[in-house]
């Protein structure tokens, strides 16, 4: 059994009884993926490709519609033989459908089609919307990802902006230490490779194969040696400093080492052994240590081990006036990181009077885990349906609901000033549509490159794409 790859049964069941609910003569169905509103205001379009590469390129076969039939005919559930064994002799086994896309990359305001897809085939007219339910989970999850991960990325600039006189470190201040706090390897990889695209630091190796694999990636993240209690505590709470001080000779070659500090009493760590027993090995490191507290309160813990390795290691103060330490040390904060207590974090040190620059951040579940489908309601909505030669356009009108009140007629998206705007798709020229096709009949039209999704997410965007993540540092004194 080919279980898991089987596009058949990458669904729900009930998707094979919808084929007949259709009015008699439908030969066209169009559809379309937005999000709906949410949370957050805007989104990151990414994570189609790998979508496309990894199961709409491969033909069904035989055996995957065996397969199928018997899985839904054991759970009760209708299933149409042959209408799969059509696709499988008109089209040699690919999905008879057209999909356009966004770029990938690009970032647009919600309730913004970032697809739109239709049956090329007029006897499989309900192609398009059998597989929903996994093209919606291939763009809701990384593009989810992808878009906090962005907006994080603002946050950050913003307080570089204030605070640092180096703002090209923007891209390797935040990482990805997600892999453990995912649901599924490949939660680990759709999210990684969306983290990404906005930063280039990750521990999460499945990201960084999955940028590889479907995007074409060369080089897109850095890590370095970092340590766990595990290694520390075997050495006894009397052998402490020792521990610390084999990890930095064991790693000097590799000029990083990142060195956890609350295996016991953190402050103790950090004032005595750091900054006096260690103090003139961490000068002479030939390279970065890290000062990594990994437990207490994200928002103190961050701007007090600062000031302590100031107080030890001294400090600089930059052209804007915040204090800064010297390049051989840094603190690096990775728990109790999140979309939420970010910022505190370097209000904080703002507050204090510290730059930016001064920290580095790991995020974990926090990043990858902690948003779900309705953090920006996603939604896979059919728009217009060709009936016996004639096109209608179609929405849904729930009462009680407005936000899921769809779109009728085939979208598309234009560019309108410094945003973009949804207009019918019949009242633009198609080479203004931003939508553009990606696939058609099993064949991939477009090959994002990796550098092309990143280079599409650093283009400048209005202000009020993310301005209500950064006013609290333009409103504080």
């Amino acid at each position: 059994m080919t279980g898991m790859n089987n596009i058949i049964i990458n669904t729900d069941n009930y998707k094979h009884c919808h084929y007949p609910l259709y009015p008699p003569g439908t030969e066209y169905v169009s559809s379309y993926v937005e999000s709906r509103g949410g949370s957050m205001p805007v989104t990151m379009f990414v994570g189609l490709q790998a979508f496309l590469r990894e199961f709409l390129m491969h033909p069904i076969t035989l055996e995957d519609i065996d397969e199928a039939e018997f899985i839904e005919r054991e759970q009760g559930m209708h299933f149409n033989r042959e209408n799969w064994l059509g696709i499988l002799n008109d089209h040699g086994g690919f999905l008879p459908v057209e999909i356009e896309a966004l770029p990938e990359g690009m970032v647009v305001p919600t309730r913004t089609p970032l697809v739109q897809l239709i049956n090329t085939d007029p006897k499989y007219f309900w192609a398009t919307s059998f597989f929903e339910t996994a093209l919606l989970r291939a763009v809701w999850y990384p593009t989810t990802i992808g878009t906090v991960s962005w907006l994080c990325k603002q946050m950050i600039r913003e307080s570089l902006n204030r605070t640092s006189d180096n703002p090209g470190i923007l891209r390797h201040m935040l990482h990805d230490y997600g892999a453990r706090g995912v649901s599924s390897q490949q939660s680990a990889g759709l999210g990684g490779l969306a983290h990404l695209v906005n930063f280039s630091q990750s521990d999460t190796v499945p990201g960084i194969l999955y940028a590889k694999r479907y995007y074409n990636a060369g080089k897109v993240s850095n890590s370095g040696p970092n340590s766990e209690h595990a290694g520390f505590t075997a050495w006894g709470r009397e052998n402490e400093s020792a521990a610390l001080r084999n990890m930095l000779e064991t790693f000097a070659p590799e000029g990083c080492a990142l060195l956890l500090t609350d295996t016991y009493d953190h402050e103790n760590c950090v004032k005595n052994i750091i900054g006096k027993e260690l103090k003139e090995m961490i000068q002479n490191f030939p390279g970065l240590v890290g000062i990594r507290p990994d437990s207490g309160d994200v928002v103190e813990v961050t701007a007090d081990t600062t000031e302590w390795l100031m107080d030890a290691f001294g400090y600089e103060v930059n052209s804007k006036g915040f204090k800064v330490l010297p390049p051989f040390i840094r603190t690096v904060q990775g728990d109790g990181v999140n979309f939420e207590s970010l910022p505190k974090v370097f209000l904080e040190l703002e507050r204090r009077g510290m730059s930016a620059e001064n920290a580095v951040f790991g995020m974990g579940g926090g990043l990858l885990q902690h948003f779900n489908r309705d953090t920006l309601n996603f939604g896979q909505k059919a728009n217009a349906v060709c009936v016996n030669g004639q096109w209608r356009d179609i929405s849904k009108s729930p009462t009680g609901a407005d936000f899921k009140v769809s779109k009728a007629g085939r979208q598309a998206v234009i560019r309108d000033g410094d945003t973009v705007k949804t207009v019918l798709r019949e009242s633009v020229r198609p080479e203004d549509n931003l939508l553009q096709p990606v696939f058609r009949n099993g064949k991939l039209l477009k090959k994002w490159d990796f550098t092309e999704v990143i280079a599409n997410s650093e283009q400048p965007y209005p202000e009020s794409y993310y301005y209500d993540y950064v006013k609290a540092f333009r409103e504080s004194k």
